[in-house]
């Protein structure tokens, strides 16, 4: 996704949907229960996801001028700096561990 813009995704999705529409809807008889059920389901569960979820994945791109990252790679930089922090200090109560990531970021954010 950040090797594209949001026109360019969308159009493909849309286009990819078009093509895939029949499959995706595809239901089988469970032989169990006699229940019908979409054959496909963790594919059209995937792609559920993210239709709904379109409008959030370009949030930086709908607001460019907040200067949002496209990539959530700070965050995951940050996040295993302060796991690997914690992992060494594994005996913190969890009144100590709140201390300890409360100050761990007051630091970062100065």
């Amino acid at each position: 996704m950040c090797h594209t813009d949001k026109e360019n995704f969308v159009g493909a999705f849309e286009r990819w949907l078009e093509h895939w529409d029949v499959f995706l809807k595809e239901r089988a008889k469970d032989p169990t229960t006699g229940k019908s059920r979409y054959v496909y389901r963790k594919l059209r569960s995937a792609y559920l996801s993210l239709e709904r979820n379109m409008p959030f994945l370009w949030t930086w791109y709908d607001n460019i001028e907040l200067g949002i990252p496209n990539t959530n790679n700070g965050l995951e930089g940050l996040f295993t700096d302060l796991k690997t922090k914690l992992r060494n200090h594994n005996g913190l109560s969890k009144e100590h561990r709140k201390s300890f990531i409360d100050h761990y970021f007051n630091t970062k954010f100065e």
